[in-house]
Order: C-alpha cells, then structure tokens, then sequence
C-alpha cells in the first residue's frame, strides 16, 4: 500500500499534467462501470468571510467548484467508492481523479501505476515548496541593518 495519507492524494494528483491522469484513465477496461453516488456538480462557490469588528459575515469572492463522488464496479463484481473536491471548471478531471481515489483506495486492478502517480506529484509538490522557499529567503529584510535616520527637518 502507499505510505501518503488519503486527503493528500487528490493534490498530488492535481499537481501533474492533467493529461497524465486522463491516460490512466482511458487504459481502464471499458467492462468498468462508474455509478455516481450524487449528481456531479461545476459550478461557483462564494467565499465567506467574517467581518471582524461588526461580526458580520460577507462574500470575499467566488471560485470555480467541482465536486464528484461515484462507486466504480469491476467486471468480477468488486466495488469502491472514490471522489473529488476541485477547486476548477474541468468536470472531466475531476472524474478522473475520483476513479483514480476509488481505485487507490480499494487497490483495484491498476492500483499500482496511481501509487506512482500520486509519488510524482508528492515530489512534484515538494519541489515547487522548495522553489517558493528560495523565493521567500531572497525577499527578506534584515532591518537591524537600517541606520537611524533622525529627523533633520527643521
């Protein structure tokens, strides 16, 4: 079995080309039948808020959403649940990453390759970390080196 916990798959997954994912997907057998559990939904979701002086809450924004659960069953009778929760417009994808948590998590045929899949966006993820902390160590500020300035206004 793979070592990363569950609600990490879904991101590591994200962080690859989404034509990685749709690969997997189309090797699938075609005997495979994928039910959804609710009605898959895209769509937009608002950002609330808390206001903090009045306590009132306030719409910040909105964000593309979409959400997929569904039950894969394989052709020898085998049945798991997987789904998806992204923060995108691509009802596909989110698919695609449902199936490959169901799959995943009930070690179906082709468990293995999503392992690998999920392996490469962890360090996918871990370099982009990597990258955003080389970022954030050049943009510090050593203040104690400022000089007191004074006030020369007459």
């Amino acid at each position: 079995m793979i070592d990363i916990p569950r609600e990490q798959w879904q991101a590591a997954l994200v962080s690859l080309p989404k034509q990685h994912i749709a690969d997997f997907v189309a090797s699938l057998p075609d005997r495979w039948q994928s039910t959804p559990l609710v009605v898959p939904q895209a769509g937009l979701a608002m950002l609330k808020m808390c206001e903090s002086v009045r306590n009132e809450n306030f719409n910040l924004g909105e964000f593309p959403l979409v959400h997929v659960s569904l039950r894969l069953t394989t052709d020898d009778g085998y049945s798991a649940e997987g789904a998806a929760l992204l923060m995108d417009d691509d009802l596909q994808h989110a698919q695609h990453l449902a199936l490959c948590d169901a799959i995943l998590a009930a070690q179906l045929q082709g468990w293995k390759k999503v392992a690998d899949l999920v392996c490469a966006g962890v360090e996918n993820l871990a370099a982009i970390a990597k990258e955003r902390k080389t970022y954030l160590s050049q943009t510090k500020v050593d203040f104690s080196r400022l000089e007191d300035a004074g006030d020369y206004s007459a």
